[in-house]
């Protein structure tokens, strides 16, 4: 009887859950970005959603890792063939999350971390909701989130200006999420991001095999 039941407990080991989309948004500066990639490292078995762009490179970024970098005739093919799951105008530039990878990602059981707008998030809430998990990361204080952008020094005034504008609208969209971390303490936030990961890996919703699991189980 022991052996059997170790064999049983082997199969449930193994057993594939399905993956999730874990959705990361915040105004520009707070920190979402830097907590994605930690958590990644923390994490290898994470996938990176990487988005479409059609916004020039910053130093350092890179085709492919950072961004998939291209025009905007291009991104308009896309958008008409129907490989987004949303895709969204920000400061002038288009953004877009494509279909295929994420979708190969999920049915291999790998979660899938997304850095984007609240647009964004809503748009894969509403197009894949059992798959799809939303956090929004607060900066401790507008005022320190104005500092944060000073110092990236990557923009102009005017555009930390127009920045700042935009992070008071996205803001206003915390409710939508479904948790909210304020992003005083790095580590923290990285620690308290990384249990909302292991409690949605073990949501019964993402395990399909439980049924199988529990009928076996019943007809002992």
């Amino acid at each position: 009887m022991q052996g059997d039941h170790d064999h049983l407990s082997g199969q449930v080991f193994h057993a594939q859950r399905r993956g999730f989309m874990l959705v990361l948004s915040s105004p520009s500066g707070a920190g979402k970005t830097t907590l994605s990639r930690r958590l990644l490292i923390k994490h290898p078995d994470l996938t990176r959603s990487v988005s479409v762009t059609t916004r020039k490179p910053r130093p350092g970024e890179k085709h492919g890792e950072d961004y998939y970098f291209i025009n905007q005739e291009d991104f308009t093919r896309k958008i008409n063939t129907h490989e987004f799951y949303e895709w969204a105008k920000v400061f002038n530039h288009y953004y877009g999350t494509p279909k295929s990878p994420v979708k190969t990602a999920l049915d291999k059981g790998r979660d899938v971390v997304f850095d984007i707008d609240w647009q964004g998030a809503q748009a894969l809430a509403d197009s894949a909701p059992e798959d799809v998990v939303r956090v929004f990361i607060l900066p401790p204080s507008l005022e320190l989130l104005h500092d944060r952008l000073i110092k990236r020094a990557q923009d102009t005034d005017k555009v930390i200006e127009r920045r700042m504008n935009g992070a008071r609208a996205e803001i206003k969209h915390w409710r939508e999420y479904d948790y909210v971390l304020i992003n005083d303490d790095f580590s923290q936030t990285l620690e308290e991001l990384d249990l909302i990961l292991k409690a949605e890996r073990l949501k019964r919703s993402r395990h399909p095999w439980l049924k199988g699991f529990v009928g076996t189980l019943m007809e002992e």
